[in-house]
């Protein structure tokens, strides 16, 4: 049998740089992971494309924050593989009670069909996985996510590894020390995944990723 893991022990370790994964979904052990090139979403230069924000704008999609935590872990480990196992969840749901851990839900009506989860510490959020069971889905989980990440004062949105999906949204690599650098600042940084007063419409999310394009081009160029 597996040893007792402690929420503590897994905030501790995701202040240290390390995540969980496991073999599959009845795996009972679990392996910790620090990627040598990590993947972040720089939060100035998440990219929306003329037809995403054309969705936005003109969906009848909705968009809820912590209203279905477990279902939407549940929904992300619902693949032939996973590294989402049964006591990953578990663990998962422990640490969402105690306020570290936050879900972005996509509906239609009540139909939840898209959403993303992560784990928030200080100014850092660690984006864990994400599902999409209609068109765009996950797309707008992520730019609502973004959008809340930058008006909550987050400095630092990892998403482990760089997979093509998300670096046509603006994600890159960093190596394994930049990251290391980067998360200790973002530590010591306060933020709130609920900012006070906040409610953006899916427009105003449009208009600020559209803007976040902008910026980050004259950035680089």
């Amino acid at each position: 049998m597996a040893d007792a893991l402690e929420p503590e022990t897994l905030l501790q370790a995701y202040a240290m740089g390390i995540f969980p994964m496991a073999e599959g979904r009845d795996d009972p052990e679990i392996h910790w992971v620090d990627p040598r090139r990590r993947g972040i979403m720089p939060l100035d230069g998440f990219h929306i494309s003329r037809s995403l924000a054309r969705t936005l704008r003109q969906t009848s999609l909705t968009v809820t924050v912590d209203r279905n935590f477990d279902a939407v872990v549940s929904a992300c480990a619902e693949r032939e593989e996973t590294w989402i196992s049964h006591r990953i969840q578990m663990l998962y749901g422990q640490i969402h009670r105690r306020g570290f851990a936050h879900s972005i839900e996509v509906r239609a009506g009540e139909d939840l069909v898209g959403g993303v989860y992560g784990v928030t510490l200080g100014g850092a959020f660690f984006g864990e996985s994400m599902f999409s069971r209609v068109t765009d889905a996950s797309k707008i989980a992520l730019a609502f996510t973004v959008h809340r990440l930058r008006a909550g004062g987050f400095a630092l949105f990892d998403t482990q590894f760089l997979t093509p999906h998300l670096a046509s949204l603006g994600a890159v690599e960093i190596p394994r020390a930049a990251y290391h650098r980067r998360l200790a600042e973002a530590l010591a940084q306060p933020a709130s995944f609920a900012p006070l007063g906040y409610s953006p419409s899916a427009s105003d999310v449009a208009s600020s990723a559209a803007s976040g394009n902008t910026q980050s081009r004259t950035q680089t160029s």
